[in-house]
């Protein structure tokens, strides 16, 4: 394949990264304006952000059995036409909510969320072979090179929230609407791109590899355990991502969403770098290195109280969760290439699953069941008043009311309008139910950090 058309695909294959890290640091950011608006639980806004990863590891593993059949530029227009839907389904919930309620609501942005999930697997799916297509003798190398798409969207998406997402915007908060949208500029890119240009054979189809070898590696142990090993990477670096901003807005209001900034741009340069660190270190004593700093960067985040220690702290989390993703696709491809698509998908596949079902509601679940636990025990009035009209559980644990954010959001809405008229009570409560929050954000990080110190 000539330089003229391997460098297009390369980029429209970056761009298809930029897009979906920019909606979900968008979504991360918006995450309150979603609770006061329509009076979600830390729970409930788990579950719709578990719908934009759930999806995309369903249509990873799905489309993954056929992308070396279809073909690689079917598969990425229909991940065009996905992510434009899912826009138009998002920008429904207000309506919808004004007419059917809350339930219907959550139900839409789920959907919403799930739909642009779809769009990114299907970009995944095709993405991750078409690199190793496109460059196999550096395929570690150029895959970290193309996963730093991801956190060069989390950056601009971050730097947008920062001006104008939430109470605290740089410039001017904006209804939710108008950011969660800007992901379709590098959608509409990439668009044109695909579009245009000529895709290769996979690697798979060119070799003329049979279904029955490629799914021989579900036969290997090493394979089984890289799978393994991956749902936790899901957990860890996504799981924990679509919550970060969230949880870290009760310690440094206002700029948390720097914070999120600055542990991107960390991932964004050292992922270009891969390739130097990987002659040195080999990918499993990288591995091995990630998920150590990974751990301690969770518990010193959970702990940490001043400016410097909370940079500290986001800065080891940073340097644990960049190369945890693309060096394992880079050790499968290089390990097993005769897995072609269904190897990279399944791999992927896993990690959005563990994410989507597990990292985004059980992170969730954590924050409503230690803040809850913690205004029972302050005052149980409190938690009466403020508490959700529904229980919740997760897995296996039991079921929790969780805080309103309606409700806590009216407090929030009267403090930042004019503090002065509220009652000696009020801001009681309000500081109450903020310290609830702070430590079940904080809680939720330190149970999380479980999860690396198991991959180590």
């Amino acid at each position: 394949m000539s330089e003229s058309n391997r460098f297009p695909l390369f980029i429209a294959s970056f761009l298809t990264l930029i897009a979906a890290g920019m909606g979900f640091a968008i979504r991360g950011a918006i995450l309150d304006d979603w609770s006061i608006q329509f009076g979600f639980t830390k729970g409930e806004l788990g579950g719709i952000t578990g719908g934009g990863l759930v999806g995309f590891g369903v249509i990873i593993i799905f489309f993954s059995l056929f992308t070396d059949t279809v073909g690689y530029k079917p598969l990425m227009i229909l991940a065009f036409i996905m992510h434009v839907l899912s826009a138009v389904l998002t920008l429904a919930a207000t309506p919808i909510y004004a007419s059917m309620g809350k339930e219907a609501t959550f139900q839409c942005l789920y959907w919403g969320m799930f739909m642009f999930a779809i769009a990114n697997g299907l970009c995944e799916t095709v993405i991750n072979p078409l690199t190793a297509n496109l460059y196999p003798k550096q395929k570690t190398h150029y895959l970290n090179i193309l996963h730093a798409g991801w956190p060069g969207g989390l950056i601009v998406g971050g730097i947008l929230a920062y001006l104008v997402c939430g109470d605290g915007a740089a410039l001017q908060h904006l209804r939710w609407e108008i950011p969660m949208m800007f992901f379709l500029i590098p959608a509409v890119i990439y668009g044109l791109i695909i579009l245009k240009e000529k895709f290769p054979e996979s690697e798979a189809k060119a070799a003329g590899v049979s279904y029955g070898r490629m799914f021989s590696i579900f036969a290997s142990p090493v394979f089984l355990l890289l799978l393994l090993l991956h749902a936790m990477v899901g957990y860890v670096e996504l799981g924990t991502d679509s919550w970060i901003t969230n949880i870290m807005e009760n310690v440094i209001p206002g700029n948390a969403i720097l914070l999120f900034i600055y542990t991107s741009g960390l991932m964004f340069v050292l992922r270009f770098f891969a390739g130097p660190i990987v002659e040195k270190v080999n990918p499993v004593g990288l591995l091995l290195g990630s998920a150590v700093l990974g751990c301690i960067g969770l518990l010193f985040l959970s702990a940490a109280e001043t400016a410097m220690a909370i940079l500290a702290a986001a800065t080891v989390y940073g340097l644990g969760k960049t190369f945890l993703w693309p060096t394992m696709l880079g050790v499968v491809g290089e390990r097993f290439p005769q897995g072609g698509a269904i190897s990279m998908g399944a791999l992927g596949g896993i990690g959005m699953l563990s994410a989507g079902l597990l990292g985004g509601p059980g992170i969730g679940y954590k924050q409503d069941y230690f803040a809850s636990q913690q205004l029972q025990e302050e005052s149980q009035e409190t938690y009466d008043e403020f508490k959700s009209g529904s229980e919740k559980g997760f897995l296996f644990f039991p079921e929790i009311a969780g805080l309103d954010g309606e409700k806590v959001g009216v407090l929030k809405e009267k403090k930042k309008e004019n503090e002065s008229e509220m009652t000696e009570d009020e801001k009681t409560k309000l500081a109450l139910v903020e310290s609830a929050s702070l430590f079940g954000g904080r809680q939720a990080l330190k149970y999380t950090a479980v999860v690396p110190f198991m991959m180590a």
